[in-house]
């Protein structure tokens, strides 16, 4: 099995920065021949699950929600298996738990939403 845990949340100000990470552990991981799909998601009170954004291991290549582009970087360490978001310049309207999740065997990335592997999700809140 896969294990996701998510750290990193917090409260900031407005125009703040805040840096989640997602360590990715499992004896299913320590295959190297799998294409591995990780995405960031989040949902705010009272709303659903929305994606903010996922990257693809073959070529390291990215999505972002237009509500987040220009604001959010999505990476990945695979020497210690973790994920990251960076989020800069934050808005009130980033508040929400944020989820972090894995595919393995991904045939495509971008824009996908079903996930074999949830984390339990690290808390995010803005104030204006």
């Amino acid at each position: 099995q896969v294990q996701l845990v998510e750290s990193g949340g917090g409260s900031v100000q407005a125009g703040g920065s805040l840096r989640l990470s997602c360590l990715v552990s499992g004896d299913t991981l320590s295959t190297y021949d799998d294409n591995i799909c990780m995405g960031w998601f989040r949902q705010a009170p009272g709303k659903t699950r929305e994606s903010v954004g996922t990257i693809y291991s073959p070529r390291g290549s990215t999505y972002y929600a237009d509500s987040v582009k220009g604001r959010f970087t999505i990476s990945q360490d695979n020497g210690k298996n973790t994920l990251y978001l960076q989020m800069d310049r934050l808005k009130p309207e980033d508040t929400a738990m944020y989820y972090c999740a894995a595919y393995l065997g991904a045939l495509y990335c971008e824009g996908r939403e079903t996930f074999a592997f949830w984390g339990q999700g690290t808390q995010v809140t803005v104030s204006s």
